[in-house]
């Protein structure tokens, strides 16, 4: 069978997959309602899915993250969740509580090549990008775990999301399509060190997600000496 993501697949992709498998097209509407409303995060938690569809689903590709650790602020309860992923990596997301809501920041890569001296996260290097069903699966854990609602999503984590543009963009269609949490798009902020080609492909798809610019000096000399990104884009280039 052939691999797939499948929480990483649209409303019309997971579809075509069950369709292929031979199973009536309806059965996707179900799948997809447990995959990004209910969040369930095994497949037999699928009550009106039959076992065998459930699993030739596990066969083809479902990679739930799994809480390896979770760290609370004795200060103000912000709280730092460790996921192992299928393969063995290690992401890191933090859910901060907010009068207005609970805003979770997100991974979007395993490692980091961007290589700023400040940011443990390039220590390492870069193992791998995330799919969009890992970015995905920190979110749905996180507000399955607490039973709260997720409001506001901060792509900030381990990772530069641009490295990462064609799966960070499938995140954002899933994370705001009205089949799933429905979340919108001026919620959710995206943070750069400043790739300005995928900043201006970014751009444009005209969505309103927030932009946010790591610059960490006001000048280009000083910029370089903390992010190698600066001897490839200036600050007047980035703004």
């Amino acid at each position: 069978m052939l691999q797939y993501d499948l929480k990483s697949l649209t409303k019309k992709e997971l579809e075509d997959f069950i369709e292929q498998l031979g199973e009536k097209k309806f059965r996707a509407g179900q799948i997809y309602n447990w995959m990004h409303q209910k969040l369930v995060r095994d497949l037999d938690e699928m009550s009106n899915v039959p076992k065998k569809l459930k699993e030739q689903m596990k066969e083809a590709g479902w990679y739930p993250v799994r809480e390896l650790d979770r760290l609370v602020s004795q200060i103000d309860g912000t709280s730092k969740f460790i996921f192992a992923l299928h393969d063995g990596s290690v992401i890191e997301s933090v859910l901060m509580k907010y009068k207005h809501g609970n805003s979770v920041c997100i991974s979007s890569q395993v490692g980091c090549r961007m290589g700023c001296r400040f940011c443990a996260s390039t220590l390492d290097g870069l193992s791998r990008n995330l799919m969009p069903s890992e970015m995905l699966d920190q979110i749905y854990y996180i507000q399955r775990a607490t039973g709260e609602r997720v409001s506001n999503v901060v792509i900030m984590g381990t990772g530069e999301p641009f490295d990462n543009f064609d799966n960070v963009m499938r995140f954002l269609d899933l994370i705001t399509s009205e089949d799933g949490l429905n979340l919108s798009q001026r919620s959710i902020t995206i943070s750069t060190c400043g790739l300005v080609p995928k900043i201006r492909q970014f751009a444009e798809r005209k969505m309103q997600c927030n932009l946010a610019i790591s610059l960490h000096s006001p000048n280009d000399e000083m910029r370089k000496e903390l992010m190698p990104i600066a001897n490839s884009y200036t600050i007047d280039e980035i703004l």
